[in-house]
C-alpha cells in the first residue's frame, strides 16, 4: 500500500480540524501520552460533567497526519463518554491494530488503512491514552 493510500485527502483534513479544539488553561484535567515507536506526543486537557462525562477537550499534539486524524476523531466523538467508554474503545482500537474488526468510534474509518503501518499504531492510540491519564483520580 502506498504512502498516497494513508495519507489521504480526509485524513489530512482531519489532521487540520484540530485547529477547532485547542488547549487552554481553563480545562481542568490535563494529561499526556508518547508513542515510543515514532515519538510522537499528544497533551490534552478535559472537563467533566459532575457524573465524569466529558464536555469539554483541547489538544495540542506533536505527531503525523495519522497521530493528529485519530486525535481529531477522538475530539469528536469524546463528548459525553465517561473512563469505562475510554477504557473500552481504547481495548477495542488495539484488538482491531492486531487484526480485529474496526472499533465502534464515530469516524475511525478514515484512518483504517493505517492498520497496515505498525509504525502508526502507537501515534492512533495516543489520545485514548493520554485521555485515561487525564482522568485518573488522584489517589
Amino acid at each position: 500500500m502506498s504512502s498516497a493510500a494513508l495519507y489521504n485527502a480526509e485524513v489530512l483534513a482531519l489532521a487540520t480540524s484540530l485547529a477547532e479544539f485547542p488547549l487552554t488553561a481553563d480545562l481542568p484535567l490535563h494529561g499526556s501520552a508518547r508513542a515510543p515507536t515514532c515519538g510522537s506526543t499528544i497533551t490534552l486537557g478535559l472537563a467533566c460533567d459532575k457524573a465524569g462525562h466529558i464536555v469539554r477537550i483541547g489538544l495540542r499534539t506533536q505527531a503525523c497526519a495519522i497521530g493528529q486524524a485519530a486525535a481529531a476523531i477522538f475530539a469528536a466523538g469524546v463528548h459525553g463518554k465517561d473512563r469505562r467508554d475510554l477504557e473500552a474503545a481504547l481495548s477495542d482500537l488495539e484488538q482491531w491494530l492486531a487484526g480485529g474488526e474496526l472499533p465502534d468510534w464515530t469516524g475511525i474509518a478514515a484512518i483504517a488503512a493505517a492498520r497496515d503501518y505498525p509504525a502508526r499504531h502507537g501515534a492512533i492510540l495516543l489520545t485514548w491514552r493520554a485521555a485515561l491519564v487525564a482522568l485518573v483520580l488522584p489517589s
